[in-house]
């Protein structure tokens, strides 16, 4: 996991980009910049969708073409990215503990998107903003159900109607931590390592008495 690193270069077997994904994936950054400048200056709250349509030199309707909400500027195609954790975590090996896979699903999701410089960037604003901090906890708990299935099978707990406590606890436990080591990252500027702050909390919520 460690903190957040650049992405891995493209397997050569996956088709190049269109210009199609590339024009967007450019719109998409330029957008994406000029929201973090105003917020940044203005404040989240006080920054409005105009304002940054307008910066950005485009109209609020193909501003809604890329993002759907002021929210999702910050917060990303947070279904894409539940649907990557659950798939990583699923395709982990038959015998890797429900730990090892959320640590993989985790990795998977930190270096998704952003450079580690702008994961920084998003993660502070969200971590200052009580509305998007809400928003991300929404998120969490999604993710967390979706997890629930593959997390009991790992367990050999046959599924049910409903969710197993003991699959549950583990599944809320791996995010606390990792709630944990992003924290302090973001606190302490990037100046923590995401991966050993994880895995000594890991460590103290097993292993205390």
């Amino acid at each position: 996991m460690g903190n957040p690193k650049p992405k891995p270069k493209p397997d050569p077997s996956t088709p190049p980009p269109t210009l199609w994904d590339r024009s967007r994936q450019v719109a998409v950054a330029a957008i994406l910049d000029t929201a973090l400048r105003l917020f940044a200056e203005r404040g989240y709250e006080e920054t409005t969708i105009a304002q940054i349509a307008k910066e950005a030199g485009i109209s609020q309707r193909s501003l809604f073409r890329y993002f759907g909400t002021k929210e999702d500027l910050v917060c990303g195609d947070q279904e894409a990215l539940g649907e990557l954790l659950k798939n990583t975590v699923d395709a982990q090996p038959a015998d890797a503990s429900p730990w090892d896979a959320l640590r993989a699903g985790f990795a998977a999701v930190l270096v998704a998107n952003h450079t580690p410089e702008r994961v920084l960037q998003i993660s502070t604003l969200i971590l200052d903003t009580p509305s998007l901090r809400a928003r991300s906890i929404e998120k969490r708990l999604r993710w967390q159900a979706a997890l629930v299935p593959g997390i009991e099978a790992r367990m050999g707990i046959p599924s049910g109607p409903v969710p197993d406590p003991r699959a549950l606890a583990v599944i809320a436990t791996a995010f606390a931590c990792l709630d944990t080591a992003t924290e302090l990252w973001v606190r302490t500027g990037g100046n923590t390592d995401v991966t050993t702050t994880y895995d000594q909390a890991l460590t103290a919520v097993r292993t205390t008495p």
